[in-house]
């Protein structure tokens, strides 16, 4: 039986914010949202979240998750966090594992902690890491055998022991059973005045159980955030990283430092993506699609070929295949943009369907609307949709021709087709295959002047 404990009390003082440290972002993810990610996929019996400061917004944003959270109330150090959290632990037999994570600490790998788990075998495991300059670690302080045999905090630790390059990151698995007892036994007589968790390594071999350690795959899997700079840090290294992963699947980039995922993206071959995108939610490219520079996509799928020109915005949209968008186009949540389908620059979309071959190019407006295949829609457009209460659907049938400046007032059909004059306000159906037209007649006044200013 596995169970998670996950320590999210602290304040984050330095963080200078109202909102509680594990629920600052990283690549638009809460930190304590990434560990439960990772969490997650170990496929835990239990995850105990120990919370402190904001705890009830900390519960609020993770109220739909199957959690169980503990308060630590006053914040005594990791020890008494853990101590928190005790009573809400399944046990079954001795092979139970307690898995103890940080929320603080956002980018651990799952690949790491299931290492960490197979390195605990019968005993306590430590993920450690080897630093150039391990100032303020704890240390892991091994004998002559190389056995481990205790962590000293970097405050209470002589300098032989700040010598030392191994470090603890926090991240430990241990017998549930003994974790228990370990943590009953340790008291607060050290420089900070605190119960450390890492006191029951010590306790362990005196014990005679063994002490296995694992490190991660990568050093920045075990950073923590403690201040704006540090969350900025973590942000580049995390962007990197996914900048990385997808030149790996053979996307290209075309300059790594400037792209920016904050959710999941997935390319088929031959993806081109220019400088400073941001992708959020759900987002799917198909083979072949090419994004301009500093377009925003959100939980959007882009069909074979498609391209969406410079600073295009797609929000819950669908886009086919060869279509193209913008530049400055948006497509607002529910459009629909058929195959080989163009939408200029200026032109809004909203729970429209703009069929196949159907042209939008320049500063319209179309919600709530069914266009059929090969419409040319005129400069200017707009269906007005909302009547300041309901909203009404503009349906547009194949082959229109929309004049420029064109008014649809919906709820109102054109037939398959139909030309609607430049300058029309429609406010009834246009019958198929024929002119429509709602402009006055032109005139011209003879002998008319404009005013002078007088001398």
């Amino acid at each position: 039986m596995l169970n998670i404990i996950i320590l999210a009390a602290g304040q984050g003082k330095r963080m200078q914010s109202d909102l509680p440290k594990v629920l600052h972002p990283i690549a638009g993810r809460a930190m304590l949202g990434h560990v439960l990610a990772a969490a997650q996929t170990l496929s835990p019996d239990r995850v105990v979240v120990v919370v402190g400061h904001g705890a009830a917004q900390v519960q609020a944003a993770f109220a739909d998750e199957n959690l169980v959270f503990a308060l630590q109330q006053p914040q005594q150090g990791t020890g008494h966090a853990v101590m928190q959290a005790l009573p809400h632990l399944l046990e079954a037999d001795a092979d139970d594992t307690t898995l103890v994570l940080y929320g603080d600490v956002p980018l651990v790998q799952a690949s790491s902690l299931q290492a960490l788990l197979q390195a605990r075998g019968t005993g306590l495991a430590l993920l450690t890491e080897t630093l150039a300059d391990p100032t303020g670690y704890g240390r892991i302080v091994r004998d002559a055998q190389g056995r481990v045999q205790r962590i000293v905090e970097h405050k209470d630790a002589t300098e032989t022991e700040r010598a030392i390059r191994e470090v603890n990151t926090g991240i430990l698995a241990a017998p549930t059973a003994a974790l228990r007892r370990w943590l009953g036994q340790i008291d607060n007589h050290n420089a900070q005045g605190e119960y450390y968790l890492t006191d029951i390594v010590g306790l362990a071999v005196r014990d005679g159980m063994p002490v296995a350690h694992s490190q991660p795959a990568a050093h920045w899997e075990t950073l923590g955030v403690n201040s704006r700079m540090q969350q900025a840090q973590l942000e580049r290294i995390w962007q990197a990283e996914q900048a990385r992963r997808l030149l790996d699947q053979g996307v290209t980039l075309a300059d790594p430092a400037r792209f920016d995922l904050r959710g999941t993206l997935t390319c088929g071959r031959d993806v081109f993506i220019d400088v400073g995108c941001v992708f959020l939610g759900a987002v799917q490219l198909a083979d072949g699609v090419r994004i301009g520079p500093h377009c925003v996509v959100q939980d959007a799928r882009i069909g074979p070929g498609a391209v969406l020109d410079a600073y295009t915005h797609v929000d819950g949209a669908v886009v086919g295949e060869s279509a193209r968008i913008g530049p400055y186009a948006r497509l607002r949540p529910g459009a629909d943009i058929g195959p080989d389908a163009h939408v200029g620059n200026f032109v809004e979309l909203k729970k429209t369907r703009l069929g196949r071959g159907s042209k939008a190019n320049h500063l319209a407006y179309l919600g709530d609307a069914q266009i059929g295949d090969r419409v040319n829609i005129g400069a200017g457009t707009i269906t007005c949709n909302y009547d300041g209460v309901h909203k009404f659907q503009t349906i547009i049938e194949d082959d229109a021709f929309i004049g420029s400046d064109t008014q649809l007032v919906a709820p109102v059909r054109v037939g398959q087709g139909a030309t609607l004059g430049a300058g029309t306000t429609l406010t009834h159906d246009a019958p198929a295959g024929q002119l429509t037209l709602s402009r006055p007649e032109q005139k011209t006044i003879p002998g008319w002047a404009r005013p002078a200013r007088k001398a």
